[in-house]
């Protein structure tokens, strides 16, 4: 399992909007509780964003991965960033999204963990990513949120205290 710069930014959020309170609170619980279930991996990309964020929180989420084993951007990977921002996969941005995705794709990973369903786990990028992963004859990790490894929608009646 890859873990995307959101986990560990979700894990110490200070926002109060009720939504993110929630999500924040899924993350603690899966990564107190329930993240030694998996093989964790993460990257010097993810580092790096952690890295150069004005928040104060910072160097906590930084440590908060220390210890998981780093996945290494290599040549390899600069060139799947590159398909990925030339076939409108990801955004521009190469130390971001598309390289998450590059790195869990080549390392063949089982599951990209992010909160992002904006660029990530979306729902309507995945038969753009499958196919473009495909053509570079590389894996597709499933690109999921903690509401799909703790449960679902009826987390909220599960978790009635949140």
């Amino acid at each position: 399992m890859y873990i995307e710069t959101t986990i560990p930014s979700f894990y110490y959020n200070e926002r109060t909007v009720p939504e993110i309170v929630v999500c924040s609170r899924w993350t603690r619980e899966w990564w107190d509780f329930h993240r030694h279930d998996f093989d964790c991996y993460t990257s010097d990309a993810v580092f790096d964003e952690l890295a150069n964020e004005r928040n104060p929180l910072r160097e906590n989420k930084c440590s908060l991965l220390e210890g998981l084993p780093v996945l290494e951007a290599t040549p390899a990977i600069g060139e799947i960033v590159e398909v990925y921002v030339a076939r409108f996969v990801m955004p521009r941005d190469p130390q971001g999204d598309a390289l998450h995705l590059a790195l869990a794709s080549y390392y063949k990973c089982d599951i990209l963990l992010t909160w992002n369903c904006r660029h990530l786990a979306n729902e309507d990028k995945l038969d753009h990513i499958v196919r473009v992963n495909t053509l570079l004859s590389l894996s597709t990790p499933r690109i999921i949120t903690l509401l799909d490894l703790l449960g679902g929608p009826d987390l909220y009646e599960r978790k009635s205290d949140y």
